[in-house]
Order: structure tokens, then C-alpha cells, then sequence
């Protein structure tokens, strides 16, 4: 494939995750922000991760990535704006980016998107099907999660950090396109796109400290996988749930 080639398969792949993600976007939010239901999801399964990945966060060459995916590919803040900036910059994009940082962006949205869509799925499964009302706990998670019955989408979430650690390597060490990115944040505020800006630069960023990223996405990949397994396999959910969790009072 050449030059011209990558970079509109990069360019179609972009445009074809941002209308995914908007879609889902336009289900997980009303005229107040992200739906209650939405939040309380997204932020028991924050706490969960950062649980998981305690231990990554107390060494200094993988803090700042494991931080970026609690908050920036995952949690429970408004992704809206930043979401919003990208569908806003992408005929630009499309025209001035290298096709392998098109490529890198659209893995990050596809991550972004089927996220929201598995969320979408347990959320009306937990307060739809199951009625939960304002108690969430890792017993009703895993009994939703099989319940979903998507353990296809599950298994290609878990594969596309695999694929954003690849592609993240192959661009953060250009210097060119860690300099465009460093250069842009005045322009990015005055165009309304500090977030945008800022989500991007702090994965180069944390991605650019680890210097490679292999045993990092290897250690998530595998952890994920376990606790699929674990749910899928109706486990002890003792075995991944925090040890606060209401479950294992």
C-alpha cells in the first residue's frame, strides 16, 4: 500500500470511529451532561481499574500512561468537548496528517466508541433488565456482563489496546509530530480546542516516558483477559473487585 493509500484508509477509518462515537455519545447524554446511570457505571469502573493497576501506578515509568487511560480513554468525566474538537478539526486532519498518526487517532476513537457502546449495553441491561436502582456492585456487574452476551465486542475492546500501544509507538518518537503537537496549544485555544489538544498531548507524552510500551499493554491485554474469563466463567468476583466493593462486605 502506498503513501496516498495509508493515508485515506487512515482518513475513511477516522471519519467512520467519529460518527461511531457520536452516535453513542448522543445515547449517553441529555441536556444536563453525561446520563446518572452513565456515571455511576463509568465510575465503578474506574475505581475498578485503578484497582487492577495499582501496582503499575507506583512505578514512574508507567504512571503517566496508566493515569492517561484511567482518565482519557476511560472514566466517568464529559468527553464531550474533546470528542466534539476532533469531529470539528477532522477535514483538516484529513488534509495535513501523516497517514500513520490518522491511523494512531482513529484506534483511539474505536476505543472511545466501543466502550461507550458496551457501557450502553450494560446500562440497560443493569437498570433496564435488572432494576438495580443506585447500587452497583461487582456481583450485579458480572451478572450483567454475561447477560450482554457480547463477548465478541468484548474481546476486540480488549484487543484495540493492544493496537493503540503499537500505533502510539510508532508516532510519539517523530520528532516532527511531537514538535507539531507541543507548538499547537496556543492555536488549539484559540480555536476552542484546548481539550482536544490536551488529551493528545499527555498520551504522547506518557507514552514518550515508558520509552516502548510492550510489557505495559502485554500486562493490561493479560489482566483484562483473566477478568473476562473470570466473569464469563461466573468466578468469586473476589478475585478482581476491589475489596471496598459492596459485594464483599
Amino acid at each position: 500500500m502506498g503513501r496516498a493509500d495509508i493515508k485515506e484508509d487512515g482518513a475513511r477509518r477516522l471519519a467512520e470511529q467519529l460518527e461511531r462515537s457520536r452516535l453513542a455519545r448522543l445515547r449517553q447524554y441529555d441536556e444536563h451532561g453525561l446520563r446518572p446511570e452513565c456515571r455511576i457505571l463509568a465510575s465503578w469502573q474506574a475505581r475498578r481499574l485503578r484497582y487492577t493497576y495499582r501496582d503499575l501506578l507506583e512505578v514512574s515509568r508507567y504512571r503517566k500512561a496508566v493515569e492517561f487511560f484511567l482518565t482519557d480513554l476511560y472514566g466517568d468525566k464529559d468527553f464531550s468537548a474533546r470528542d466534539e474538537g476532533v469531529e470539528r478539526v477532522y477535514p483538516i486532519m484529513s488534509r495535513v496528517m501523516p497517514g500513520a498518526a490518522l491511523h494512531t487517532i482513529s484506534i483511539g476513537i474505536e476505543l472511545h466508541a466501543i466502550s461507550q457502546e458496551l457501557d450502553l449495553d450494560m446500562v440497560a441491561m443493569l437498570w433496564g433488565e435488572m432494576g438495580i436502582g443506585d447500587r452497583l456492585d461487582a456481583e450485579s456487574y458480572a451478572e450483567a456482563y454475561r447477560r450482554c452476551g457480547n463477548v465478541e465486542a468484548r474481546q476486540r475492546q480488549i484487543s484495540i489496546v493492544e493496537d493503540v500501544g503499537t500505533s502510539l509507538d510508532s508516532v510519539v518518537f517523530k520528532p516532527f509530530i511531537y514538535n507539531a503537537v507541543k507548538l499547537g496549544k496556543g492555536p488549539a485555544k484559540m480555536s476552542g480546542l484546548l481539550a482536544l489538544h490536551d488529551f493528545i498531548q499527555r498520551g504522547f507524552v506518557a507514552f514518550r516516558a515508558m520509552k516502548g510500551s510492550d510489557e505495559f499493554i502485554d500486562t493490561i491485554v493479560s489482566r483484562e483477559t483473566a477478568i473476562m474469563d473470570s466473569i464469563l466463567a461466573a468466578e468469586p468476583v473476589a478475585a478482581w473487585a476491589p475489596p471496598d466493593d459492596p459485594a464483599l462486605a
